[in-house]
C-alpha cells in the first residue's frame, strides 16, 4: 500500500508517533489510510450539508476495513460569485482545488480517496487530481436542492432570482413579488435545481463510472445520498484492495460516453471546459473534434431546467442518469459499454433500470432533431466557440444582427439595465476569456436579465467568456481565440453586423478582411488587468478554452 511509505519500518517511528497522535489506534495502523476530501462550506448553499455526508462517508470506509482522514478543499458558489469581480476567480478554482487534493494526498501517501464535492469546478477539479495521483477513488457529489414553491408556482434559483431580476426591471412584477420569489427559490441544501454546471457534471461523473449509480440525481437533503456516501466509502476500500484506480475507469469511451449524455441531456456548456482538462490529466485523446462527431449523431432526448420545466428532481423520479443510459445504450453505437466504480458495466448497471419515457424521450422520438449542445466556427470564432443549443428558441436558429460591443461585462450591464440594447441587437462581451478576464468569468446576469426583459429571441450575446448552466438564449459563448489574444471578436465595432447560423454551425462578422487587417494594425496590446497574486499567475500560463482552459 502506498501508507506503508509512512508506516512501515523502523526508520518510520516518527510518523507512527504523529499518526497515534491523530487518532490512528494500533489496531487500524495497518488498515488502507482513505482520505476524505470535503469541500464543506458554510459560504456555498450547494456545500453545507456535506458535514453529514462526511461522517456516513466515515462509517462506510470503517465498515469495509479502512481508516478515513478528513481534510478540506476550496469551493466557490458561482451563483454568489456572479456578476462581479468574484466570478475571475471559478474556473482558476477547479485548478486549485486539484492541485490541493494532489498535494495533500501525496504529501501523505493516501491509499485512497473519496473526494466529496457538488458545485461547478470542484466536481472536475477532483477528478483532475484523482487522475492525476491514480489512486483508487471514488466521487460522491452532494446532490441538487429541492425545487422552489412559491404560491404553488414551481421555482429554481435561476427562475427565482436572476430572471426574476429582469421581469421586475421590465415592470412584469411588483418589488413584493420579487422579494417573495427571493426568498422561496433555494429552500435547502444542495446544488441549484436545473441541469446547470454543478448537477451537469455530477450527472456526467456518474456516466463516467466515477461514483455509484443515482449519485448523480438524488437530493442532497435525502436518505438515498446518505445512503449512497455510506456505501461510496465501503466501497473505496475495495477498490483499493483491487487496485482499480482511477485510469482503469476514466477513459477515452468513458469521457466520450459523457459527451453523448451531454449532448443528449443539453447539459451546461462548461462541460465541454471540463471534459477537455480532465482528458489532458489522463493523457486521453479527447479534443473539440469529438464533440463535434458526436453533435452531429445525438440528439437531444431530456430537456431540463433551464430550456423547461422540469428539473433534477424530475429526472432522477423519472429513471435518472441510468435511464438516459438504457435510452442510449445499443441505439448509438458510439456509447461504450464501459465499467464503473461499483464493479458493474453498463449494460450489467440498465438492465433492470425503469425508464420514464414522458421525460426520457426514446432515441426514435427525441426532443429536438439537434443536439443539446454544439460547436460554431467563423472567422469570429476561428478556434471554435460553444452555445446551448436546448436553450434556443428554434425560431432564432439563424439570426443576424447590429454589434454592440462592450470591453467587459459590467459596461454590457450598464446598457441592459438603462435600456440601451434593443430587439436586433448582439450584444459583445470581450476581453472575459480565459487570460483576458482573467478567469473567463460566468455571464448569467446578462443573459438572465434578457430573458427576464424579454429579450431573449430578439437579441443575441457572444463572449470570450463563459455561461452558466443556467442561461438560455441565443448565447454564443468560450469564443477562440479571445480578445486578449487578439481574436477579431476584439476588432468588432459598433454597428457592424454578426450572423449566427445554428443549422450550419457559424459565426460570422460581417465585415470583408481588409477592413479586419487595417483594424488589427490599430488594435492596442493586451495589458493584463492583475500584476501579482492568483489571478496573474492563472492568466499568465492558462490555455484556451479550446484546450479546456488548462494550465
Amino acid at each position: 500500500m502506498n501508507s506503508d511509505k509512512i508506516k512501515k519500518g523502523i526508520a518510520r517511528t516518527p510518523h507512527r508517533g504523529l499518526l497515534y497522535a491523530a487518532g490512528v489506534s494500533k489496531k487500524n495502523i495497518d488498515k488502507p489510510f482513505i482520505g476524505i476530501a470535503s469541500s464543506f462550506s458554510d459560504l456555498v448553499p450547494g456545500h453545507i450539508g456535506m458535514r453529514d455526508l462526511e461522517r456516513q462517508i466515515e462509517k462506510g470506509i470503517h465498515s469495509g476495513g479502512g481508516q478515513s482522514f478528513v481534510f478540506g478543499v476550496p469551493a466557490v458558489c458561482d451563483g454568489i460569485a456572479m456578476g462581479h469581480s468574484g466570478m475571475q476567480y471559478s474556473l482558476p478554482s477547479r485548478d486549485l482545488i486539484a492541485d490541493c487534493v494532489e498535494t495533500v494526498a501525496g504529501a501523505h501517501q493516501l491509499d485512497g480517496l473519496v473526494l466529496l464535492s457538488n458545485c461547478d469546478k470542484i466536481t472536475p477539479g477532483m477528478l483532475i487530481a484523482a487522475l492525476r495521483l491514480n489512486i483508487p477513488a471514488i466521487i460522491v457529489t452532494a446532490g441538487p436542492m429541492l425545487d422552489g414553491v412559491c404560491k404553488h408556482q414551481k421555482l429554481t434559483m435561476i427562475k427565482g432570482s436572476f430572471e426574476a431580476v429582469g421581469k421586475y426591471r421590465a415592470g412584469v412584477i411588483s418589488e413584493e413579488e420579487l422579494c417573495e420569489m427571493e426568498e422561496n427559490s433555494c429552500p435547502s441544501a444542495g446544488a441549484c435545481q436545473g441541469l446547470y454546471t454543478a448537477n451537469t457534471m455530477a450527472c456526467l461523473t456518474e456516466v463516467i463510472g466515477m461514483s455509484l449509480p443515482q449519485c448523480g440525481t438524488a437530493s442532497a437533503v435525502s436518505a438515498l445520498k446518505r445512503r449512497i456516501a455510506f456505501d461510496s466509502g465501503l466501497q473505496v476500500v475495495n477498490l483499493v484492495r483491487e487496485g482499480i484506480r482511477p485510469s482503469d475507469i476514466i477513459t477515452r469511451d468513458s469521457l466520450r460516453n459523457a459527451i453523448i449524455c451531454d449532448l443528449a441531456m443539453g447539459g451546461s456548456t462548461n462541460s465541454f471546459l471540463h471534459i477537455l482538462a480532465i482528458a489532458n490529466a489522463g493523457g486521453i485523446d479527447i479534443s473539440l473534434k469529438d464533440f463535434e462527431e458526436l453533435s452531429e449523431k445525438v440528439k437531444q432526448i431530456v430537456k431540463l431546467d433551464p430550456s423547461a420545466e422540469p428539473t433534477m428532481a424530475d429526472l432522477h423520479n423519472a429513471g435518472g442518469i441510468s435511464a438516459v443510459l438504457k435510452t442510449l445504450y445499443k441505439n448509438i453505437p458510439e456509447l461504450k459499454n464501459t465499467a464503473g466504480v461499483n464493479g458493474y458495466n453498463l449494460e450489467e448497471l440498465t438492465k433492470n433500470t425503469w425508464v420514464d419515457s414522458n421525460l426520457i424521450h426514446p432515441v426514435t422520438s427525441p426532443v429536438t432533431q439537434k443536439p443539446g449542445l454544439g460547436i460554431l466556427y467563423g472567422n469570429i470564432a476561428s478556434g471554435g466557440c460553444v452555445t446551448k443549443i436546448s436553450g434556443i428558441d428554434e425560431k432564432c436558429y439563424e439570426f443576424e444582427g447590429i454589434a454592440r460591443p462592450f470591453d467587459s461585462e459590467e459596461d454590457a450591464m450598464e446598457a441592459l439595465e438603462n435600456d440601451k440594447i434593443k430587439a436586433g441587437d448582439v450584444i459583445v462581451i470581450r476581453y472575459e476569456g480565459p487570460k483576458g478576464g482573467p478567469g473567463m468569468r460566468e455571464m448569467l446576469a446578462p443573459t438572465s436579465l434578457l430573458v427576464g426583459k424579454g429579450l431573449g429571441t430578439s437579441v443575441a450575446l457572444i463572449t470570450d467568456g463563459r455561461f452558466s448552466g443556467g442561461t438560455r438564449g441565443i448565447c454564443i459563448g468560450h469564443i477562440c481565440p479571445e480578445a486578449a489574444d487578439g481574436g477579431v471578436i476584439a476588432l468588432i465595432e459598433e454597428g457592424d453586423k454578426i450572423r449566427i447560423n445554428i443549422n450550419k454551425r457559424t459565426l460570422d462578422l460581417l465585415v470583408d478582411d481588409k477592413t479586419l487587417d487595417e483594424r488589427r494594425k490599430k488594435l492596442k496590446p493586451f495589458t493584463p488587468k492583475h500584476a501579482g497574486g492568483y489571478l496573474a499567475k492563472y492568466a499568465r500560463f492558462v490555455k484556451d478554452a479550446s484546450h479546456g482552459a488548462i494550465v
